[in-house]
């Protein structure tokens, strides 16, 4: 997609407050369910409950590789959404931790840009459930956001 077309994108959804347009970019972001929700100046993502994101039947508890999928698209669209890239952002690494697990209700995350340059941003998330001060799992990541 042209640089012009994604800015474009961005811009209208931030007008309209429907980011559905730049989801539908990412087919594992909108296979999942992530939803943009803005808050003031802040966005946070929602992954709504879904019985075809449970890993664990049994407790049930969503699949870790949803929760850190959920927490790595949404810094991507964090990106794409706040810093005026141009592309989308490609992933250099990504590391999580676990702390609790993952229910089968709504899950939700926010993400913090640390650093970014002219080559690399470096984002920090948190997903939580039921209250942002448990969280279930925080994640940090770096991307490459220069021309690809």
């Amino acid at each position: 997609m042209a640089a012009l077309n994604l800015n474009t994108l961005v811009r209208e959804a931030h007008e309209k407050n429907d980011y559905d347009a730049l989801i539908s970019l990412i087919p594992y972001a909108k296979l999942i369910g992530i939803e943009c929700l803005r808050l003031g100046d802040d966005m946070v993502f929602r992954l709504p409950a879904s019985k075809d994101n449970i890993g664990n039947p049994i407790l049930p508890a969503l699949h870790g590789g949803v929760i850190a999928g959920f927490m790595e698209h949404a810094a991507m669209l964090h990106l794409l959404m706040f810093m005026g890239i141009p592309h989308l952002p490609k992933i250099i690494d990504f590391s999580i931790d676990y702390l609790r697990a993952g229910h089968y209700r709504d899950t939700y995350v926010q993400c913090q840009v640390w650093r970014q340059g002219r080559r690399v941003a470096n984002v920090a998330m948190t997903a939580w459930q039921t209250s942002q001060s448990e969280p279930i799992a925080t994640a940090r990541a770096h991307f490459k956001v220069d021309e690809p």
